[in-house]
C-alpha cells in the first residue's frame, strides 16, 4: 500500500470516528429537545421523531410551574461570585509560588496536591459540621465558600503556565520600580490570559451544572439552583416526560451559549499552555 493511500485510509478512518462520536452526544440531545415539542401521548408513540402537533405548551407550563428566574438569578450568583474566587486566589497562589520559590513553598504546593488524592466523599461530613458552625448551611454565601475551594484546581492549572512565562520581564519590571502587585496587574495577568480563560470555562461549566454540593446543603426552596429545579421536575412530574425535558433543556440553553461562545478561547488556552518558548 503506497503512503497516499494510507493516508487517504488514515483519514476516512478518523472521519468515521469522529461522525461516531458527534453521533453519541447529539442523539440525546436531539431526543431532549425535540421532545419538548410534543405531548405525552405524541412522544410516547415516536420519541425519535419530530414532533406531529407542534406545541409550546410545556414551556408555558415550566415557567408557570416552577420558580425559575429564582433558580437562575441562584444559579448565576453563585457562579459568578465563586468562580470569579476561585481565579483570582488561583492566580495570586501560583503568583506567588512563581515570585517566592523555596523550600516552603514547594512543600505547600505538594501538600496542595493531597487534595487530588482524597476523595471528595469522606469530606462530606467534616464540611457540613464547618458550614453548620459557622451558620453558612442552607445559604448561598456558604455555597460560594465551598465552590472557592475549587481554587486549588485553577492553581495547578495556572501554575504550570505562569513557570513558562520569561522571568526577564518580571526583573525589568522590577528595575523599573513596579513592585509585586503591579507587576500581577499590568504583566503577568495579560500574558496568562488563555489559560485564565480556559479555567473560568471549565470551573463555571462545572459550578453550574454542580447537584451534589447544592442538593446536600441546600433545603429553603427559594434558594435552590437550576439543577435542583431539574430533579425536583423529576419527581413532580415523573409521569410528564415532555415537561421534564422542557426543564433539562431550559437549564442547559445559558451554559450552552456560554460553551459555544467561549470554545475557542478554551482551544486557544489549551494550546498555549502545552507549547513552550
Amino acid at each position: 500500500m503506497s503512503l497516499k493511500t494510507r493516508e487517504r485510509v488514515g483519514s476516512v478512518i478518523r472521519s468515521v470516528v469522529m461522525i461516531a462520536l458527534a453521533l453519541i452526544c447529539a442523539v440525546p440531545l436531539y431526543v431532549v429537545v425535540v421532545n419538548t415539542f410534543k405531548t405525552s401521548g405524541d412522544m410516547m408513540s415516536d420519541p425519535f421523531g419530530l414532533p406531529k402537533d407542534f406545541t409550546l405548551d410545556n414551556y408555558v407550563d415550566a415557567w408557570s410551574n416552577l420558580p425559575i428566574l429564582s433558580a437562575f438569578k441562584n444559579t448565576l450568583i453563585v457562579t459568578v461570585v465563586g468562580v470569579g474566587l476561585q481565579a483570582l486566589i488561583g492566580s495570586l497562589a501560583a503568583y506567588g509560588m512563581i515570585m517566592k520559590k523555596s523550600g516552603f513553598t514547594t512543600a505547600v504546593g505538594a501538600f496542595l496536591m493531597l487534595s487530588f488524592v482524597i476523595p471528595g466523599q469522606t469530606l462530606l461530613i467534616p464540611q457540613y459540621k464547618m458550614e453548620a458552625q459557622l451558620g453558612l448551611v442552607d445559604s448561598l454565601l456558604g455555597l460560594i465558600v465551598l465552590y472557592t475551594a475549587g481554587a486549588t484546581f485553577c492553581y495547578f492549572l495556572i501554575v504550570q503556565y505562569m513557570a513558562s512565562l520569561p522571568r526577564e520581564l518580571f526583573e525589568a519590571a522590577r528595575i523599573d520600580g513596579a513592585g509585586p502587585w503591579r507587576i500581577y496587574w499590568t504583566i503577568v495577568m495579560p500574558l496568562i490570559r488563555p489559560i485564565m480563560t480556559t479555567v473560568v470555562v471549565f470551573q463555571t461549566m462545572w459550578t453550574w451544572n454542580d447537584f451534589m454540593t447544592p442538593n446536600i446543603y441546600i433545603s429553603s426552596v427559594d434558594k435552590q439552583t437550576i439543577v435542583l429545579q431539574v430533579f425536583n421536575a423529576m419527581g413532580q412530574f415523573s409521569t410528564n416526560w415532555p415537561l421534564f425535558m422542557t426543564i433539562t433543556t431550559i437549564a442547559l440553553i445559558p451554559v450552552f451559549i456560554f460553551f459555544l461562545l467561549c470554545q475557542k478561547w478554551i482551544v486557544a488556552g489549551l494550546v498555549a499552555g502545552s507549547v513552550k518558548g
